[in-house]
């Protein structure tokens, strides 16, 4: 067990109808002007969007526009946000959507805060000295975002994918209303479940013996997700499971499921990142896509703890030893994942990586040998490489 510290100063703002309470809580930051920051046409296609303005409307609070946020987010569109902000005198960011729209509202808070290019935060040449304060109405569970100090954008110039973290740009407050999930495709609902499975699983596998309570925290949470995932592929709008899953996502990335330990692995996100650089592909399903091949690639490092995690979260019998039960629960997550349409290799993902992308996306990865990425086994260029490899 590690020394920590815990902080999540987001306010959540949780249940049916929440959504309704936007123009107070904004009204409360004393802000002058809000962006409201949001993706494609389902925002406006629901009401979402014209509820949002008309509550802005009635606290008497003026506000911009900026939609076009992808899967991926782009860094074209941060440039396009913090030129809005900085021309129309914005002190407020308002991130309508998921996890894309939320990082993308926080590196154009840091870009509108501060001179110089935001990439660099991205790009580890600097670190953020201000951002604008932020809230967000989640509209997808997934990511995270609403409550973590973290953010990935995609540079299309080269299609790095990068993620930065500083506790600046944590929202002001999180208003989470599981309803505005309901017509959320099935794909997309499952990839949000792995997501969140995954930032907790990363944090799990660590190499500096965590607490009981934080494990005991990450296996309920890895195994209620399981669950609702499940009943959600049958129950689009069961309003319980709707809610379970939202909940899950923001304590997996908020910090709760890393207390004690060393922060975790995060090779996986690090692997997904190139993919989805690369080949724009959903994040969730990405995770998905090489979660196995790393996990066999790396389980011998770290048997004992393999086996604990298929033995209390996968149910793995506990009669086998250490490196079986490793071997299983690693099956029998890759079994889950194929119950609820997700892939657990490239092909089923639908890439095909070429030898000369596979060495350019772990050459990316590890910044060409500069870095190691993982705790659980310190991979470099040639070990990434190794797992791309596995998992086509």
């Amino acid at each position: 067990m590690l020394n920590f510290q815990y902080y999540t100063p987001t306010k959540v703002v949780f249940g049916k109808d929440t959504d309704l309470e936007v123009g107070e809580l904004v009204k409360q930051q004393g802000c002058r002007k809000v962006l409201i920051h949001y993706g494609g046409q389902s925002a406006k296609r629901s009401g979402l969007l014209n509820r949002v303005t008309g509550a802005l409307d009635e606290a008497e609070i003026a506000y911009v526009e900026l939609g076009g946020v992808v899967p991926n987010p782009r860094l074209s569109k941060v440039y396009e946000g913090i030129r809005l902000c900085r021309s129309e005198g914005v002190d407020f960011i308002l991130a309508v959507g998921g996890g894309s729209v939320i990082d993308s509202a926080k590196a154009i808070g840091y870009g509108a805060a501060e001179e110089g290019d935001v990439w660099e935060l991205y790009d580890y040449k600097r670190e953020a000295k201000a951002c604008l304060p932020i809230g967000a109405i989640l509209t997808i569970a997934a990511a995270g975002s609403e409550m973590s100090n973290s953010s990935v954008i995609t540079n299309e110039d080269g299609w790095y994918k990068r993620g930065y973290g500083s506790d600046l740009s944590r929202p002001c407050f999180a208003i989470m209303n599981p309803e505005l999930t309901y017509t959320l495709p099935d794909y997309q609902t499952q990839s949000g479940c792995t997501d969140i499975m995954m930032h907790t699983i990363e944090r799990y596998f660590n190499m500096s013996g965590s607490m009981d309570i934080t494990d005991g925290i990450s296996e309920t949470l890895l195994k209620t997700v399981m669950k609702y995932a499940r009943i959600l592929r049958e129950e689009p709008e069961n309003y319980r499971a709707r809610a379970e899953v939202m909940w899950a996502g923001s304590l997996s990335h908020n910090g709760l499921t890393e207390c004690g330990n060393d922060g975790g692995d995060w090779a996986s996100h690090r692997l997904e990142h190139e993919l989805g650089g690369l080949f724009d592909v959903a994040h969730g399903a990405g995770l998905a896509a090489v979660w196995g091949s790393w996990a066999r690639y790396v389980c011998d490092a770290a048997p004992e703890r393999f086996a604990t995690f298929a033995r209390n979260v996968m149910g793995v019998s506990a009669d086998l030893d250490a490196k079986e039960a490793a071997l299983a629960g690693i099956v029998a997550m890759e079994d889950f994942l194929r119950s609820i349409g997700m892939p657990v290799s490239l092909y089923e993902l639908g890439i095909e990586p070429t030898e000369e992308q596979i060495l350019d996306m772990a050459d990316k990865c590890c910044l060409g040998d500069e870095i190691t990425v993982g705790c659980v086994k310190k991979l470099k260029v040639a070990d990434v490489a190794g797992i791309y490899r596995m998992a086509r």
